[in-house]
């Protein structure tokens, strides 16, 4: 990452540390949400953009984390910040332990597979047993505190909160993806069978990969359970991988920033194709539009909305260069 996109991140942040003194509840809370949804795509990006596994059970861990928020917390009494959230995030890493070691035994299509069976496992369940509530899911009696300092019931301290795991996590992955493991997981994203020919044993470094994204995963869970305070089986479900999987296309594959921009962009578009005021009686087809523009902006950004600066630019390099030609060919 160069120091102009640095700057740029560093500015969004900024940005959003200043949404609660100038937007209302519903603003607040809509950030909140989409910097939710934006470490899940984080988390996912760590996987698909740098190591080269497609996954599609990657809401398996974040219904993992959410589910183990509401279990996990006492009926009366806050629970401690502490340890409940240390505790979501080892629930969803563990479980992508287990489903990591089985699943790296396949490659290609067989590894999506495998992935999407395991998060449809998990999603019966929550779905069929009186451990995940049902359909009907389970609420959370309490948010959690710290002590005095943090109330996380409050909405501006939940943001600030919420901001604060997506800044640590950011950071953490670009100095993750900078170190030596890194570069190894660049390595078997390009060509695992050169990674092996040069001595390296990339199971443990792909398994590692999706250890850390599924306790990412279970981050962005146990934040989203402490939002609603509500959890049902839909956090577990197939359509939520695809989303979030849209959600990187969208910002651009390969760029830790592109998962910051997908998220943002995806809901946004979720946002503006529900809105009654702009689309009155057609916001119940939604999805329609909401589809369209999403198929228009994978067929026109391949590399992504952080290529967008890159195609303008070889563009207008493109006509400056043909322009130069042809004032080269025309006689005097």
């Amino acid at each position: 990452m160069d120091r102009s996109v640095a700057l740029l991140v560093a500015l969004a942040f900024l940005a959003l540390a200043l949404v609660p003194a100038v937007a209302g509840p519903f603003g607040i809370d809509l950030v909140t949400k989409i910097m939710i949804y934006a470490i899940l795509a984080l988390s996912l990006e760590l996987l698909v953009g740098s190591t080269g596994l497609v996954c599609f059970g990657q809401a398996a861990f974040f219904g993992i984390g959410a589910y183990a928020t509401v279990l996990l917390a006492p009926r009366y009494g806050s629970p401690s910040l502490l340890w409940i959230l240390p505790a979501c995030v080892l629930c969803a890493a563990g479980a992508a332990l287990l489903i990591g070691a089985l699943a790296l035994r396949t490659r290609g299509a067989y590894f999506i597979m495998v992935t999407l069976a395991f998060a449809q496992m998990a999603y019966y369940l929550a779905h069929d047993t009186p451990l995940g509530g049902g359909s009907d899911g389970i609420y959370l009696a309490a948010k959690p505190v710290l002590g005095a300092w943090l109330d996380l019931a409050k909405p501006v301290a939940f943001h600030g909160f919420t901001l604060a795991c997506q800044a640590a996590v950011f950071v953490f992955l670009a100095l993750l993806l900078r170190s030596r493991f890194g570069r190894a997981l660049a390595g078997i994203r390009v060509n695992e069978q050169r990674m092996r020919a040069t001595g390296f044993s990339t199971y443990p470094y792909k398994l590692a990969a999706f250890v850390i994204s599924g306790a990412i995963a279970g981050l962005a869970g146990f934040l989203f359970a402490v939002k609603d305070g509500f959890v049902n089986p839909e956090l577990l479900g197939w359509h939520l991988s695809a989303a979030v999987l849209i959600m990187i296309l969208l910002g651009g594959l390969g760029q830790l920033h592109g998962a910051l921009i997908g998220a943002f962009a995806f809901a946004l578009l979720q946002e503006f194709f529900q809105s009654e005021t702009i689309f009155g009686a057609f916001t119940k087809h939604w999805h329609l539009g909401f589809g369209l523009a999403i198929i228009a902006s994978v067929a026109l950004l391949p590399r992504g909305l952080v290529g967008v600066p890159g195609q303008l630019r070889e563009r207008l390099l493109g006509r400056s260069a043909r322009n130069a030609e042809q004032l080269h060919d025309e006689p005097f």
